[in-house]
């Protein structure tokens, strides 16, 4: 526990970790000189990005995990039990809650995503297409991640957010891993169709 800038908090995406950040506002935003003429149209699209492919990531996920995931997806990928962070803004939220809640869900998410990665790596080094994809999204969401950062800076002057993050696997079983990612994906499938909806129209030009 403890306040961490959004600096740090980029560098401790890198790998899964549980941490949090006291959501602070204050002068010397740091990113605030950072922002791109088209931030906000940017973030827009990289959402819909995001949600326009979570979909086939986590298909062809099940399909490279093999038996049993493919025939038994919905007891293994179940995502009850898996953590995610609350998401409870709604299309009339503020925008700063909506913007806030978007930082929380994408840097939780980008760790994640790192640490399937990780496994995937491991676990089925061959399997091109799934590992490319899975960068990709990561790289996608790292893009999203400083986008939001600037926005927050430089909108609300906003520059410390109360972030969690999900269990490592490591250490587990080859099985545990997958399964992890399975529900994890899973949850995001659902997630990202939420954020998006209540994303995109705050950030309509």
């Amino acid at each position: 526990t403890g306040v961490v800038p959004f600096v740090a908090l980029l560098l401790l995406q890198r790998r899964p970790v549980a941490g949090r950040a006291l959501l602070v506002t204050g002068p010397g935003c740091p990113g605030h000189g950072l922002c791109r003429s088209n931030v906000q149209e940017q973030t827009r699209r990289q959402v819909a990005l995001l949600n326009a492919t979570a979909q086939d990531l986590f298909s062809l996920y099940l399909k490279c995990q093999g038996e049993p995931f493919s025939s038994e997806t919905d007891r293994l990928c179940n995502p009850s039990s898996v953590f995610f962070p609350a998401f409870r803004v709604n299309r009339t939220s503020e925008r700063k809650e909506v913007m806030v809640a978007m930082y929380k869900l994408f840097a939780f998410l980008n760790a994640s995503l790192g640490n399937i990665t990780r496994d995937q790596e491991e676990l089925n080094p061959t399997a091109k297409e799934l590992l490319d994809r899975l960068h990709n999204t990561t790289k996608t969401t790292r893009g999203l991640i400083s986008n939001l950062t600037c926005l927050l800076c430089k909108n609300y002057n906003v520059f410390q957010v109360d972030v969690s993050y999900g269990e490592s696997s490591k250490g587990k079983s080859a099985f545990k891993k997958k399964q992890q990612g399975c529900q994890v994906l899973r949850k995001y499938v659902q997630v990202i169709a939420q954020a998006a909806r209540v994303l995109l129209p705050h950030l309509s030009p």
